[in-house]
């Protein structure tokens, strides 16, 4: 087995980066399972806590999505929350990108989204 530390403790940047950066990424993917099952999958596989961390805050967008999608749906029907359900929509998109953006910046420390609840 292959150990992904270096002799200084140190874990692989390049894999850190890859892993960080598809946990945060796999929002794009539209199948609604399989997009949460990648950053599940990192999270329950990985041994580097910076991945791991990467992974739970990505689980925890994904979740607060879904319930702002689903509070502005039922809302839209009366249309008050069209504007809202637009708003979820762009920031579903343009979170993950700086998400990405920031992983690739500094591997050293996790991405934290703003304005979410964290349940994991």
């Amino acid at each position: 087995m292959v150990n992904d530390q270096n002799q200084y403790g140190e874990y692989d940047q390049d894999k850190r980066k890859l892993l960080s950066s598809l946990s945060h990424g796999a929002i794009f993917i539209s199948t609604l399972l399989v997009s949460v099952l990648i950053p599940l999958g990192i999270l329950l596989v990985s041994d580097d806590p910076v991945v791991k961390e990467n992974a739970r805050e990505s689980l925890n967008f994904h979740l607060n999505i879904w319930v702002y999608e689903a509070i502005f749906g039922a809302l839209a029907v009366i249309l008050i929350g069209l504007p809202f359900l637009g708003l979820v929509v762009l920031v579903s998109w343009v979170m993950p990108v700086l998400a990405i953006i920031k992983v690739f910046a500094d591997p050293n420390h996790s991405y934290r989204y703003p304005f979410i609840f964290r349940l994991l």
